[in-house]
C-alpha cells in the first residue's frame, strides 16, 4: 500500500487546499492543439536544407498524431490511456527531433561557412528555431509535470516537478483556485530560453533540471552563433 504521505488530495478534501493539489476541472484541448499547429507552421516555413526530411513529411505525421489526440479528448482532457500518452509524447518528440536537426544544421552551416544565406534569412531561420524551441519545451514541461494535464487535474501526484511561485505564495497573494495551465509552462520555457537559466519557476526533479539545462544550451548556442554570423555578414 502506498505511503499515506504520497496520497493525492482528492475532491472531498478540505476546500482550502489549493487547486493544484486537488481534483479540478480538466484543461481545455484547444491551447495545446494551437501550440502544436504553430510548431508545424514554423517547421514548414524553414528552408529545405534545414528540414530533417522532406518539408511536409514530419509535419504530416505530427498533424496525424494531433488529430488522434483531439479525437480522444475534443473539448477537455478528461481521459487518458497508455496509447494516448505515448501518442502525445511521440508528437512532441518528433517536433523536438526536427527542431534539433534544424539547430544543428544552422550551426554547421555557420561554422563551415557553407551557407550563402544573407543576414536577414539567417536571422529569420534562427528566430524560427528559437521560437520553436520555446514552444516545444513548453509542451514538454506541460506534458511531464506531475504526470501531465490529466493526472494534474485528477490530483494524482502530490509533489510538483516544477515549483511555480503561486505554490509557495501567501494565501492573500495567490488564490486557492490557481493551478498551472499551458500558458504558464510556455512562459517558463520562454524565460528559461531568454535568461539561459530558471527565473521564477524552479525545477524540483532531475528530469526537470535536465530539460531546462538542455533548453538553455540549445537557445544559447542558436542565439550566439546566428547573431555572430549575421553581424559578420552585415559588416
Amino acid at each position: 500500500m502506498a505511503d499515506e504521505t504520497d496520497r493525492a488530495v482528492g475532491p472531498t478534501d478540505d476546500a482550502a487546499v489549493p487547486a493544484w493539489r486537488r481534483h479540478t476541472v480538466a484543461e481545455q484541448r484547444w491551447p495545446a492543439a494551437l501550440a502544436v499547429l504553430v510548431v508545424i507552421g514554423l517547421q514548414i516555413s524553414l528552408p529545405d536544407h534545414l528540414n530533417l526530411s522532406s518539408r511536409y513529411l514530419l509535419p504530416i505525421i505530427e498533424l496525424a498524431l494531433l488529430v488522434v489526440l483531439v479525437a480522444a479528448n475534443p473539448r477537455r482532457m478528461e481521459s487518458t490511456s497508455a496509447p494516448l500518452r505515448l501518442c502525445g509524447l511521440a508528437l512532441i518528440a518528433l517536433a523536438s527531433l526536427a527542431n534539433a536537426y534544424s539547430a544543428v544544421r544552422i550551426v554547421i552551416d555557420i561554422v563551415t561557412s557553407s551557407s550563402r544565406a544573407g543576414a536577414g534569412e539567417l536571422l529569420l531561420s534562427g528566430a524560427t528555431v528559437y521560437l520553436t524551441n520555446v514552444i516545444i519545451f513548453g509542451l514538454w514541461y506541460w506534458e511531464l509535470d506531475r504526470g501531465g494535464p490529466v493526472d494534474r487535474a485528477c490530483g494524482v501526484a502530490q509533489y510538483p516537478d516544477l515549483l511555480f511561485p503561486q505554490m509557495t505564495s501567501p494565501p492573500e497573494l495567490s488564490p486557492p483556485e490557481w493551478e498551472p495551465r499551458l500558458i504558464d509552462y510556455l512562459y517558463v520555457a520562454y524565460t528559461n530560453a531568454t535568461a539561459f537559466s530558471p527565473t521564477d519557476t524552479m525545477p524540483m526533479t532531475r528530469w526537470a533540471k535536465a530539460a531546462m539545462a538542455l533548453q538553455s544550451a540549445v537557445a544559447l548556442i542558436t542565439v550566439a552563433m546566428v547573431l555572430a554570423r549575421a553581424i559578420n555578414i552585415l559588416k
